[in-house]
């Protein structure tokens, strides 16, 4: 046993230090232009919750001499010591470099959980890592960069945590921190709380319904009470920006013209979800006459071309409660972003979708506990989403 372990920890090694590299060689001639979470947490570590310079000429807020950044506050939390270190202009003269560190980090948390959920042969666990690093849309925002796309990294690394927790020491109060955090990263993320709670019950009832009896109160509790300070930091937050807690900033943030007019119908409306479940599931690229063949046109690309491999969470017991509450952790967390006026462009694929993907992942591994093996079907749905996304990478340049 101790063997088997040593293996797959020294396998799991090498899959992070080869994915840093590949990711690294992907981004590093590419220059996002916008590395505001550094400037951000530089402004942290001097006291201020503005920038003085503009960043860019979209998705900033101007208030005066002020200039504050939109996005959730924790990526510029988290990046503080790297700019304690290397300065907000060293930090973000080496983006790719860190951008790439974060997208492994995120490979082998995916490598982790996987065998935490008990994916014990060392080809499954490498083809569903490589499904979640090089078929879904991390290698997209790893190689294109900015403050747009760095949140979804430190945003799958922190949910990757909690669900390596919850088939784990399962210690609530740590994955309701964690899922605070996460929150503050991508906003959306805050509705997979109620599933971890779910989780928590660690039940093992058939589907015919009955209720998780006893209700784990005093868990749930220390889960609330883990989750509370991410609640106080984004209303103060909002509150030392502009004079009041609720206001978040995505409503005040300049934008490009068509992407004001669809604002203006709504921060989150019904409107909005035919345009988001069309970049998500329907939408293709164009035929061009020269390779690769194709040419996406940034708004959207169907996840059943860049990601046809996730498919594979289908095959996971419906039986064992685990296998719904990931599933509805995968529909509730996306709703949000189905309803936002933003659509997520420039993409290839839908890059809000990453917010779901570990939880789908997470499916993924019970499937492939439950099957005892992946198919070559499915191995090969998996190599054909490497391949569409390893292309995206020339186009991440070309567009």
């Amino acid at each position: 046993m101790t063997r088997t372990i040593t293996r797959a920890t020294a396998v799991g090694w090498i899959v992070v230090a080869v994915s840093a590299v590949l990711y690294w060689l992907a981004a590093r001639d590419f220059d996002a232009g916008r590395g505001d979470f550094f400037y951000l947490a530089d402004a942290f570590l001097h006291g201020r919750a503005w920038l003085s310079f503009r960043p860019g000429p979209n998705d900033v807020i101007i208030s005066g001499a002020r200039f504050y950044v939109p996005f959730a506050p924790f990526p510029a939390i988290a990046l503080m010591p790297v700019v304690a270190i290397l300065g907000a202009v060293g930090a973000d003269e080496v983006e790719s470099g860190i951008n790439a560190l974060l997208a492994a980090a995120g490979v082998g948390l995916c490598w982790m959980l996987l065998g935490r959920i008990g994916v014990r042969a060392l080809r499954d666990r490498f083809a569903l890592t490589v499904l979640f690093g090089f078929s879904t849309q991390i290698l997209w925002v790893t190689t294109r960069g900015g403050v747009w796309h760095t949140g979804h990294l430190i945003a799958t690394i922190l949910t990757f945590v909690c669900l390596i927790e919850l088939w784990g020491r399962r210690r609530a109060w740590w994955i309701g921190l964690v899922a605070g955090a996460a929150f503050l990263t991508r906003a959306p993320l805050a509705f997979a709380l109620p599933f971890y709670a779910l989780l928590l019950t660690d039940v093992r009832w058939p589907m015919a319904w009955r209720p998780p009896w006893p209700i784990p109160w005093r868990t749930w509790m220390w889960l609330v009470l883990g989750f509370l300070p991410s609640i106080v930091v984004f209303l103060a937050y909002n509150e030392v920006r502009f004079g009041t807690p609720f206001e978040s900033g995505y409503a005040l943030a300049t934008l490009p013209g068509f992407l004001e007019v669809q604002r203006e119908q709504g921060l989150f409306a019904l409107v909005h979800v035919p345009m988001n479940l069309d970049y998500f599931l329907v939408h293709l690229p164009y035929y061009i006459p020269r390779p690769p063949f194709f040419r996406p046109d940034g708004l959207g690309l169907s996840v059943l071309i860049t990601s046809p491999g996730l498919l594979f969470a289908v095959r996971a017991s419906w039986r064992d409660p685990r296998s719904w509450w990931l599933l509805g952790a995968t529909i509730l967390v996306l709703i949000p972003t189905l309803l936002y006026y933003g659509g997520g462009w420039l993409q290839y694929g839908y890059r809000y979708f990453l917010d779901s993907v570990p939880f789908v992942i997470a499916l993924c591994g019970l499937a492939a506990v439950r099957e005892g093996r992946i198919g070559r079907g499915w191995l090969a749905l998996i190599a054909f989403g490497t391949i569409v996304m390893a292309i995206g990478v020339y186009w991440a340049y070309n567009l």
